[in-house]
């Protein structure tokens, strides 16, 4: 049996036992006015992070979504978008398209402001998306892509990519390994489909991403996931999992290269008010600026004494250099 076959295997059996926690996720939903989520939709919550962000899901976006799982974040998109079809949720495990459709159905009865014809729920892959090119303003994946194979992980990521419109934006919540997983744990194919022992570097996840062609990358989020143990998986040393919250955009990459958003900003400390480096960056004396992690580090190299570079906070909204 595959590894897929293994996910869809699994992914069957939680789709009609919820597993409560399965994904350990530390976070309750996205609070909003007049949003209830049904208990049965949170009990198969089975995220490590969130993609909904509402910065992203201004004038009504078209929403694909891959992998429903239990509906709660296709329900949460819902409610920015607000009209028939205007989320699509793909999955290829037909007793996880039931468990949300059913989940849905009962979020309807608890929402005034939600119908079910909100969300399409279509049957259909990651490496092959029942979606024309370039008709989509966001797809999102939660706790999905990181189960792939990276062969397969780049068939994924080249799809999303191919269905969005230009100025589109794929938002992903993946865990990912603070060093490279052990063969031995990267070979059990349910560990692969509890989404531990799949995950890619930062390093490595962030260039699948450069690769297929996204031009500006953002980071959320990015916290402890989980902690695999010596004793139970075989290790010398522990290893630790995080979460990683990103938003990639799929704008032109830059002749110098993708802008990679983490956090970081810049402060100039000279003798002048601003500063100007004629590229399209000003400062202003003393204001921290964001910037991406390569003009973070051209200025580091160019201008030592006059501009600090802050370490990445993992959390960016915006605003930045680029």
């Amino acid at each position: 049996m595959s590894y897929l076959e293994t996910t869809a295997q699994f992914y069957s059996e939680v789709a009609q036992t919820p597993e409560v926690g399965l994904c350990c996720v530390q976070s309750s939903p996205l609070q909003l006015p007049e949003l209830r989520i049904p208990c049965r939709m949170q009990e198969m919550n089975y995220g490590c992070g969130t993609t909904v962000h509402p910065a992203e899901l201004a004038n009504q976006p078209t929403v694909l979504y891959v992998g429903v799982g239990g509906g709660l974040e296709a329900l949460q998109f819902a409610y920015f978008s607000r009209h028939p079809g205007g989320v699509i949720a793909v999955d290829p495990v037909s007793a996880m398209r039931d468990a949300a459709t059913r989940n849905l159905e009962l979020a309807a009865r608890e929402n005034p402001w939600f119908d079910p014809s909100f969300v399409e729920i279509r049957d259909g892959d990651a490496f092959s998306l029942p979606i024309p090119d370039a008709t989509v303003d966001i797809v999102a994946q939660n706790c999905l892509f990181n189960i792939f194979e990276p062969a397969d992980l780049t068939k994924a990521l080249q799809e999303a990519y191919r269905v969005l419109k230009p100025g589109g934006r794929l938002l992903m919540s993946d865990p990912i390994a603070t060093r490279p997983i052990p063969s031995h744990l990267r070979q059990d194919e349910r560990l692969r489909a509890m989404c531990l022992s799949g995950a890619l570097t930062y390093e490595e996840y962030i260039q699948h991403l450069v690769e297929v062609g996204f031009g500006q990358v953002e980071i959320r989020a990015r916290r402890p996931y989980r902690l695999l143990d010596c004793q139970n998986y075989s290790l010398a040393e522990p290893l630790l999992l995080e979460s990683l919250d990103s938003v990639s955009f799929k704008v032109p990459i830059p002749e110098d290269g993708s802008c990679i958003f983490t956090g970081k900003t810049a402060i100039y400390m000279g003798q002048e008010p601003i500063f100007d480096d004629s590229a399209g960056h000003v400062l202003q004396l003393g204001v921290p600026a964001a910037v991406c992690d390569k003009t973070a580090e051209k200025l580091a190299a160019s201008h030592p004494q006059d501009i600090l570079i802050t370490t990445s906070t993992w959390h960016y909204t915006g605003g930045g250099c680029c």
